[in-house]
């Protein structure tokens, strides 16, 4: 058994947590937060193996580019003379090619379906009641440039074994019968689940409290007593905790971290935002507005509408644009769906790690013996949260992992 510290209380380190606790070590937790706010509890809760292309892949840094100064845009990089972003930047656009989409895919794949599998699991084992469905995810066009591109990656999803079936707006209409859509057509992937997050995040937090997980919230770590290549304790704004072994799940922080040890992390923060709506929408199936970038997902009693990546630095600031940009996006699909003031007004946001290349960081680096690193899951960090947890227990229980993790390594250069 050894003593381990898992640094972020979000869902990956929950996850991570979990399975460390089922393998028998001692876990404590610390986070900064008080552990009920931010991109483990804002995202649209989709467990997507349909989410096969990496954020990194050709013209994205194209339209990035163009919409630099659009503070509304589905992608906005707010640009800035800080070195650590450059780098980001910089291998952000070496990233953003056919070829690293090509190697991408299978590894994108295999560790959201582990998770979907996982998932089912947890549920099953722990008696959990989470909202938790399966009914798959729409991509929703309304024009027959977004529809061809859809069909191209939804071809792709297919060469890997996955369910998806191209949709007519007719089509469309007669699985979602009730709401009034206004669109071209669609691609709808069977393979794809969804839950409703803060149930997920509350009941896994009671169950480990109950298995004597150790919860230190509203402590933001500081420094790292680092030697011999080895982390030998962190040090808090109020305790200082050492142990075997550290996981770094600090998400959009983690690379501030890695830093005291000469690991050069590459993490940018990417803002995301959602509403919710406790109206009748008559939305029953999780749906991406394909041209806006907007995810809608019936929630349990609610609707959520999130969207957006805002590359502009660690900071919780809403936007008046962005929330209005998701707001007309909805009601341009939905016709009869108009976001409230008041649901505009209780506009959340989270910050979610993005990686240069989209791929998240899991794995211990050659800097540091007893260090695993889990972030930088960008936009699907819900997708591969439980998988992440089993894969860090199984390299800190010196255990064969359930998946490669080549494409992952913490080291790996772009």
């Amino acid at each position: 058994m050894k003593n381990c510290v898992v640094i972020g209380g979000g869902i990956i380190g929950l996850c991570s947590a979990y399975y460390l606790q089922k393998e028998g070590h001692q876990v404590t937790i610390i986070d900064q937060s008080n552990m009920d706010s931010g991109a483990s509890y804002v995202n649209a809760g989709y467990l997507s193996p349909s989410h096969i292309i990496p954020l990194a892949a050709p013209g994205v840094m194209k339209k990035g580019l163009k919409w630099m100064f659009n503070t509304s845009s589905p992608l906005y990089i707010r640009p800035r003379l800080e070195p650590d972003f450059l780098k980001w930047v910089w291998a952000f656009n070496k990233s953003c090619n056919p070829k690293h989409v090509q190697r991408s895919i299978p590894a994108i794949k295999d560790i959201a379906l582990l998770s979907q599998e996982l998932c089912d699991e947890i549920r099953e084992n722990e008696n959990f009641t989470f909202h938790y469905e399966k009914k798959g995810l729409m991509m929703l066009c309304q024009s027959e440039k977004a529809l061809e591109e859809e069909m191209k990656v939804a071809q792709l999803a297919r060469n890997e074994g996955l369910e998806v079936e191209n949709l007519t707006a007719v089509e469309v209409r007669k699985l979602e019968s009730k709401a009034v859509l206004s669109i071209r057509g669609a691609t709808y992937y069977k393979c794809d689940y969804h839950t409703t997050p803060h149930e997920f995040m509350e009941e896994m937090k009671s169950y480990l409290l109950n298995e004597g997980v150790q919860f230190y919230t509203n402590e933001k770590v500081e420094d790292i007593e680092y030697r011999d290549q080895k982390m030998r304790a962190i040090i808090s704004t109020k305790r200082q905790l050492r142990a075997d072994e550290f996981v770094l799940a600090a998400g959009s922080w983690s690379s501030m971290l890695t830093q005291k040890i000469g690991l050069k992390l590459l993490v940018q923060a990417g803002k995301g935002y959602r509403m919710n709506s406790f109206r009748k929408t008559h939305i029953t199936i999780p749906a991406i507005l394909a041209e806006a970038k907007v995810a809608v997902t019936p929630m349990n009693g609610f609707t959520r509408f999130a969207g957006t990546m805002e590359i502009a630095g660690i900071n919780q600031r809403i936007r008046k644009a962005r929330v209005e940009a998701i707001a007309n996006a909805v009601s341009k699909y939905y016709p009869e769906i108009s976001i409230s003031t008041e649901e505009k007004a209780d506009a959340a946001s989270g910050l979610r790690p993005v990686s240069p290349d989209g791929l998240p960081y899991i794995g211990k680096s050659n800097k540091c013996q007893n260090l695993t690193i889990a972030t930088g899951h960008a936009m699907m960090g819900w997708s591969m949260a439980a998988a992440t947890g089993k894969l860090v227990s199984q390299i800190i229980s010196e255990k064969k992992t359930a998946i490669k993790l080549s494409s992952f390594h913490p080291d790996r250069k772009f």
